[in-house]
């Protein structure tokens, strides 16, 4: 038996939404635990367009998590609990300070951006524990944000406009904005870490990612999934998952079904996708930790 197979049931990821004054800011709350006295969970991370502030609670490591260009394949020891809070696409300069583009591909220890703010949150966090460290967490963050510069509003507006279902493409929507797409490239780069280019490559698999979360059992095909989602055909969504992901569609999900199956909830960061896409969301079997 894997370590994939044996992890099924011993491990869970759970999403929830923030609290009001952090919307703007962030897009949810999540914790994920592995069982003690079972094998170190293996699970692929793939892109998901935001930055994350994470907290292992065993080692008491704040940690920023930038945005990722390619899937990293991790393990979790038994008995890991981490907790993370993912900030909305656009937001990591407001709440972290650098811009975004420095973070990518790079994990940060949290002290070394918040300063002195940062220093002992970890251990905080740690000694809190399940379910008050996620309370402690959303609580920094608030009062970070509390005076936060405002986010970038033409970045903002980019990111709805370069969903890729809406059909608008990048020299459209720098057009709509009135700006060029040199200037709309710069800003994204600065807000989110990429250019709007890979932003929408990504905004578009995480729209198929939600699909096939909410498609549980209803016999929907990869190539009706794909149009759905904005791709030109399954060609293509086969050539961006193997560059985001590192497999092949089929092997993806399967990989992803068995090592998540119903201990995965995304409802918090898939459910506005499916809104997105025009769907309506439900609870269905989820797929991996994106």
């Amino acid at each position: 038996m894997s370590t994939t197979d044996s992890a099924l049931g011993t491990q869970s990821y759970r999403e929830r939404l923030p609290g009001p004054g952090l919307a703007r800011h962030v897009t949810c709350l999540w914790v994920q635990r592995v069982a003690s006295g079972r094998e170190a969970y293996r699970h692929r991370t793939v892109p998901n367009g935001g930055v994350e502030i994470v907290c292992d609670l065993g080692t008491g490591v704040a940690r920023v998590v930038g945005p990722r260009r390619g899937a990293v394949v991790e393990r979790l020891a038994p008995g890991s609990t981490v907790i993370g809070a993912r900030l909305r696409a656009g937001a990591a300069p407001s709440i972290l300070g650098p811009a975004a583009l420095h973070l990518v591909d790079l994990e940060v220890d949290l002290d070394a951006l918040w300063g002195a703010a940062a220093v002992g949150l970890g251990e905080r966090l740690a000694e809190a524990g399940l379910p008050a460290a996620v309370l402690l967490l959303e609580k920094e963050i608030a009062a970070r944000s509390a005076t936060a510069p405002d986010l970038d509003p033409v970045v903002a507006e980019a990111v709805r406009r370069l969903r890729p279902w809406s059909g608008e493409g990048v020299n459209e929507a720098a057009a709509g904005l009135y700006i060029s797409p040199r200037q709309l490239r710069r800003r994204c780069l600065t807000a989110l870490g990429y250019g709007p280019k890979a932003f929408q490559r990504i905004l578009r698999f995480q729209g198929f990612l939600a699909l096939c979360h909410k498609r549980d059992g209803d016999g929907i095909g990869l190539a009706r999934l794909a149009a759905v989602a904005g791709y030109a055909d399954q060609a293509h969504l086969t050539r961006e998952c193997a560059r985001l992901t590192g497999l092949t569609p089929g092997a993806f999900l399967e990989e992803t079904g068995r090592s998540c199956g119903t201990t995965h909830d995304h409802t918090a960061s898939f459910a506005p996708l499916l809104r997105a896409l025009g769907t309506r969301p439900h609870r269905g079997r989820p797929v991996a930790r994106v």
